[in-house]
C-alpha cells in the first residue's frame, strides 16, 4: 500500500503550558480547565487557558463515508484490546462539544483495511462512528492496530459538528508500547514492521501532537486524546 499523501495543516499548534501537558489525557485536561483561574472563554481571553488546535493530518486513501453509528468496531477480529475515549473540544473556549460526530477506520491486525481490496468492497471491520456525551467524549471499543508497509501504526480519525467536517487526522502509538503489543499474537506472526513514528512521513508533520495516551488495561490497552477543534 502507497503512503499517505500529506495536506495541508488547517492552522497553528497553540502551545500547553506544562502543568496542562502533562494532563492532556481525556478527564485530566477537564479536569485543569476547571481549575484554572477564569475558566471557559473568560480563561481563554485573559490567557490563563490554553487549547491546543489539534494539527490537520491526511485523509488517506481509505476512507468510506455513513459508517455505522456503533462502539464496537471489531466484529469479531482477532487482535489486543483496544478502548479509546477521544474527547472534542472548542479550540476556542476550551469547552467540550456535545453532539459531535467522531469517525474513525484502521486497518486489522494483520495490517488490512476493511471495504477495499482484498478485504471486499462491503467489509466494514475496524470503521465506526460514534456521538460525543455532554463531557464531549466519544467512546469505542477496537484492537491494537497491525502495521503495513510504509506507514507507522495508526488510526484516522474525523470529527463532524453540525454536518460540517472540522477536523481530519491521525491518532499515533508510542512505539515502545506498539514493540510490547506485537510480541503478542496474532501480531507475533508477522515480522518486519518496517516504519517507526520518526521516519514516518506524515507523523513527521505534527504526529507527536496527536500520540495516544496510552495505558494497559486488564488484557488490553486504554487509550485517550484530547483533541481541540475549530467549529466552523
Amino acid at each position: 500500500m502507497a503512503n499517505d499523501e500529506l495536506i495541508t495543516r488547517r492552522g497553528s499548534l497553540t502551545r500547553i503550558g506544562t502543568a496542562v501537558a502533562g494532563l492532556l489525557g481525556v478527564g485530566g485536561f477537564e479536569a485543569a480547565v476547571a481549575d484554572a483561574r477564569g475558566s471557559g472563554p473568560a480563561g481563554v481571553a485573559s490567557g490563563a487557558i490554553k487549547c491546543v488546535l489539534t494539527p490537520e493530518l491526511t485523509e488517506g486513501p481509505y476512507y468510506i463515508a455513513n459508517e455505522k453509528l456503533r462502539r464496537d468496531i471489531t466484529e469479531g477480529k482477532p487482535g489486543t484490546p483496544l478502548r479509546l475515549r477521544l474527547s472534542v473540544l472548542d479550540a476556542s473556549t476550551c469547552k467540550p462539544i456535545r453532539g459531535a460526530a467522531v469517525d474513525i477506520w484502521h486497518c486489522d491486525a494483520s495490517g488490512v483495511y476493511s471495504g477495499v481490496g482484498d478485504a471486499g468492497p462491503t467489509t466494514t471491520f475496524m470503521r465506526g462512528v460514534q456521538r460525543t456525551n455532554t463531557g464531549g467524549v466519544a467512546s469505542f471499543e477496537t484492537v491494537y492496530p497491525g502495521w503495513y508497509p510504509g506507514r507507522t501504526v495508526h488510526i484516522h480519525v474525523k470529527v463532524h459538528v453540525g454536518g460540517n467536517v472540522v477536523h481530519t487526522g491521525q491518532l499515533y502509538f508510542p512505539d515502545g508500547v506498539t514493540d510490547a503489543a506485537y510480541t503478542r499474537q496474532p501480531y507475533a506472526r508477522r515480522a518486519g514492521r518496517d516504519t517507526r513514528n520518526a521516519v514516518d512521513a506524515v507523523f513527521r508533520n505534527g504526529g507527536r501532537n496527536s500520540l495516544l495516551r496510552l495505558q494497559r488495561s486488564g488484557s488490553g490497552y486504554a487509550g485517550s486524546i484530547t483533541m481541540g477543534v475549530q467549529r466552523s
